[in-house]
């Protein structure tokens, strides 16, 4: 394409957005809500998700408690999630459903109200306070509706969010350690455990507090070692047992034997 040919579709590609935007800018000043209406429901067919949502949010105060209303609102929800804006459009997703209760698209509502949330929850190393909304409203929707045809989507949903909660409390803990504030470490794990029982992390967690249980013996004072060590010994036992065909039991092995070789110098000292 010759530079020429070139400017010549780059002028008219500028025109052609020039009449666009004018024609918007006419529907979106009419004075007849209906104009804007119909023009939003036909730029929402063809995607043009932006203008159709700027249309919809202008002529809601108007449209609302009209037979109009219902479908504004659902599509302006469906807008906003199209647009990736996701906690806008949960929330216009249920101010939908609250709204029109007993409409057909209410248990669509409700779901998409779930996933809008699960949708803006950020990965697993940042805040997930969203994922946790988001399996609590999953979970509702499924109490209120157990045999919705979105049922295996919102378990998903509920799977996917917990693995996310889980791989956000391991890391924390994990944290600790290497922060080197070892007994925090230690406390983090114990209570990861009891979060996730059934976590898959929990073979590599064993292995952690052995490590963090024996950092936190080496740095204490001299008086309280051999308790701390003797626990570093538990922690191990506690691995073998749980794991016993666990990768970690190697690694874990050398702070067994070093806790075993500081008892028995604590204890010569001791006696000396």
């Amino acid at each position: 394409m010759s530079a020429r040919t070139r400017s010549y579709c780059l002028l008219l590609l500028s025109l052609i957005l020039l009449a666009s935007c004018s024609k918007f800018r006419k529907i979106q000043k009419s004075d007849d809500w209906r104009v804007r209406y119909e023009a939003g429901l036909d730029y929402y067919e063809r995607k043009d998700y932006y203008r159709s949502a700027v249309l919809f949010e202008d002529i809601l105060p108007i449209v609302r408690g009209l037979p109009e209303g219902d479908r504004v609102e659902f599509n302006l929800a469906y807008c906003q999630y199209y647009e990736k804006t996701y906690l806008l459009a949960a929330n216009q997703f249920k101010t939908f459903y609250e709204t029109y209760g007993r409409s057909p698209k209410a248990e669509e509502a409700r779901f998409m109200y779930a996933y809008s949330l699960y949708a803006s929850a950020p990965s697993s190393n940042l805040d997930q306070s969203d994922a946790i909304d988001a399996m609590d409203a999953m979970q509702i929707f499924l109490n209120q509706y157990p045999d919705s045809q979105y049922r295996d989507k919102a378990v998903e949903v509920i799977v996917v969010s917990q693995e996310k909660l889980e791989r956000k409390g391991f890391d924390n803990a994990r944290q600790y350690l290497k922060l080197r504030q070892y007994n925090a470490a230690i406390i983090s794990f114990d209570n990861f455990r009891k979060n996730f029982p059934d976590s898959k992390y929990l073979e590599e967690v064993a292995y952690l507090k052995v490590v963090a249980q024996f950092r936190f013996a080496e740095q204490s004072l001299a008086t309280i070692q051999p308790k701390r060590f003797r626990t570093v010994v538990e922690y191990y036992q506690e691995l073998v047992d749980n794991y016993p065909e666990s990768d970690f039991i190697k690694d874990a092995e050398r702070f067994y034997s070093s806790s075993i070789d500081k008892l028995k110098q604590l204890n010569t000292n001791k006696n000396a």
